[in-house]
């Protein structure tokens, strides 16, 4: 099924502010929370749907390239969402924008619901990783899946990510019993106020660990190495940024992994440019050929296509392969290559040459004679570009 538009998801328009946005993911967060809704599989997806368009649209960069490319410009499996986030995602990521409001003490959500929902100690996520994949133009053109062995910090695999020698050296924080905030209510000359802070005796975990594993200190990860998959869509160009969600280094202590940003270095081809979706081809054909028409072999993307050269032809002609270019990156198009006629003079003359060419020199059809209707140089450009 196909993905909503994200601007629909959060029922705001295109031109809507940060705080406009906030605002709507703030109502739809909590109308389809899973503590108000339990054991709602629609409420639970929808809630998952609008953190995933929240995600995209609240990030400048992410925002810029859905409105430029629409869901493929973040590629199949980037930018996180319903199918890359799960609920301590979301909340460790969203959840401070709700405030404390009162209540148990646990989730910024539960005071919505009565506090009823159960508490959720702070989810530590990991560090975001930067990568740089060289792409050549077939890669470009045609998408590509690139597996990449990186050197991470991965999950311990001893104590399995929470840092304790064993089960029973994980206990329940004593401090802030297990929300991972501690509350204070301070009397004020309005009267109380209550605040809410991340507990200093577990960093907001809700856990300490008495008895250390051996192997990563406590911290619940090591160095390592993952090869990871990463595919990127067709019509990728430099400089575009990627995001695959989780793939990142590993957080202590079992939190959620940082994602893995991925950046697109354009390789140059020997002969062929790229304009935009179009690809640019300079053709040199001999005055002999220009002259009596010939077909030749001319280098596209993905290998080779002859072409006719009528007879006539003129330097600055410029031949159009259509659909032979680069595919949109939202997949609605695709450009063309463009083939740029130059007629090669030679530079030398042997002596026979040159009286053969003295012999034509006179010839009237050798007089330059341009046609009216003949378009000029800057005609052509405009319309290489239209």
């Amino acid at each position: 099924m196909s993905k909503r538009d994200y601007y629909e998801v959060l029922g705001v328009d295109k031109n809507a502010t940060k705080d406009e946005m906030k605002k709507a993911y703030r109502k739809l967060a909590i109308k389809f929370h899973p503590d108000k809704n339990p054991d709602d599989k629609d409420a639970e997806e929808k809630f998952k749907e609008a953190a995933e368009a929240y995600e995209v649209l609240s990030n400048d960069d992410k925002r810029a390239r859905y409105d430029r490319y629409g869901h493929q410009g973040l590629g199949g499996g980037f930018g996180g969402g319903s199918g890359g986030m799960n609920m301590d995602d979301i909340f460790s990521r969203f959840g401070d924008m709700f405030g404390d409001f009162g209540g148990g003490g646990g989730s910024p959500f539960d005071s919505f619901f009565g506090g009823g929902g159960g508490r959720r100690s702070r989810t530590t996520k990991g560090s975001n990783l930067r990568l740089k994949v060289k792409l050549n133009l077939s890669e470009i053109a045609n998408g590509v899946t690139k597996k990449i062995k990186l050197k991470k910090m991965v999950s311990c695999g001893t104590c399995g990510g929470n840092g304790a020698a064993n089960a029973s050296a994980v206990h329940t924080c004593g401090t802030c019993a297990g929300s991972g905030q501690v509350r204070r209510v301070t009397n004020t000359i309005l009267g109380q106020m209550a605040t809410a802070s991340t507990c200093p005796e577990c960093q907001g975990l809700g856990k300490v660990i008495k008895d250390k594993c051996r192997t990563c200190h406590g911290d619940g990860r090591v160095q390592g190495e993952e090869v990871v998959e990463i595919q990127i869509p067709a019509g990728v160009r430099d400089g575009v940024e990627l995001s695959v969600s989780g793939k990142g280094n590993a957080a202590p202590r079992g939190g959620i992994n940082g994602d893995l940003r991925v950046i697109i270095e354009e390789e140059e081809h020997e002969t062929l440019t790229r304009d935009g979706n179009n690809v640019m081809y300079d053709l040199h054909v001999s005055f002999a050929d220009a002259a009596l028409g010939t077909d030749v072999d001319v280098p596209t993307i993905d290998g080779k296509a002859r072409i006719s050269i009528p007879a006539g032809t003129q330097g600055g002609k410029i031949f159009r392969l259509k659909h032979k270019g680069i595919p949109d990156l939202n997949g609605y198009s695709k450009g063309d290559q463009l083939i740029h006629v130059n007629i090669w003079v030679p530079k030398k003359l042997n002596s026979e040459e040159k009286k053969l060419i003295e012999k034509l020199r006179g010839s009237t059809n050798m007089t330059p004679d341009p046609d009216k209707h003949e378009k000029s140089f800057f005609d052509k450009v405009k319309e290489m570009f239209s």
